[in-house]
């Protein structure tokens, strides 16, 4: 077989190139690409750690900012709800010196009427003792014939009334 034969003519020429194409190959990339590659991962892994720090950050201060915002709420929340008492009292004052005027009001209308029905009252009983007077010396002088004075009718009158 001639192939086998030129086989020891032929190998080192191959063992050339072949270390030829590896060390152009390990000088190419092992020294040219890899390098930048390794670059380009830990810029990459820089930028993303930078990234990361930045985001852990604007967290931090959005924590802060909600933790303010809920402060002031609270705070806020306290003031209209002491405004609202405040109001409620002011409020329940207004009323109770509105019904105690009312109160008054009706008190003294009140009084008026009861003044009035008691003068009313007075009124008819003075005027009913006068007619029973009347009637009682008409009755006197027609079924016994006597004739009776207004004083003495008035005292009779007045005793049975109030009797």
């Amino acid at each position: 077989m001639p192939q086998i034969n030129q086989l020891s003519e032929i190998f080192l020429s191959q063992l050339f190139w072949l270390a030829l194409v590896f060390g152009i190959i390990y000088f190419v990339i092992g020294r040219g690409m890899v390098p930048k590659v390794r670059g380009t991962v830990s810029d990459r892994e820089a930028k993303i750690a930078a990234d990361l720090k930045r985001a852990q950050d604007a967290r931090e201060e959005a924590d802060r900012t909600e933790a303010d915002w809920r402060a002031r709420m609270n705070e806020a929340r306290a003031k209209a709800a002491e405004v609202e008492q405040k109001g409620r009292a002011a409020s329940a004052r207004e009323i109770e010196a509105k019904v105690a005027k009312s109160a008054g009001k009706i008190t003294k209308r009140v009084q008026d009427a009861e003044a009035s029905i008691r003068k009313a009252v007075e009124s008819a009983r003075a005027e009913l003792e006068s007619i029973a007077v009347d009637a009682a010396q008409d009755m006197v002088r027609r079924l016994a014939g006597i004739e009776v004075d207004k004083k003495q009718a008035a005292d009779a009158v007045k005793a049975n009334l109030n009797g």
